[in-house]
């Protein structure tokens, strides 16, 4: 099993609003490219939130050749979206883990 993990620090004053988009559009969204089988949105704790509130999207995919076709499929289209809507309020970075047991 893949993770796709999406860790992203988000402004203070567009905290609440991204929530709730990553909850209602884009997590629906990218569930709905049918590649993923599940995902969960974490807040990171003990973190200095003076800078932003810390988030990691987490995405669970069968195996790489899915995440290989949300990449080549979705992905830009998808980051474009964020990128609109909250553009210049967030940081992202992404990380790719397997599951080993």
């Amino acid at each position: 099993m893949i993770i796709y993990n999406v860790t992203v620090k988000v402004d203070p004053g567009v905290a609440e609003a991204w929530v709730y988009w990553m909850k209602a559009e884009h997590m629906p969204e990218l569930m709905g490219t049918d590649l993923f089988i599940d995902c969960r949105l974490c807040k990171l704790l003990d973190q200095d939130e003076a800078e932003g509130i810390t988030y990691s999207a987490q995405y669970f995919c069968e195996d790489m050749e899915r995440y290989n076709l949300y990449i080549e499929q979705h992905s830009e289209r998808l980051r474009e979206r964020s990128n609109k809507r909250f553009g210049g309020k967030f940081i992202a970075f992404r990380t790719l883990m397997e599951v080993i047991s």
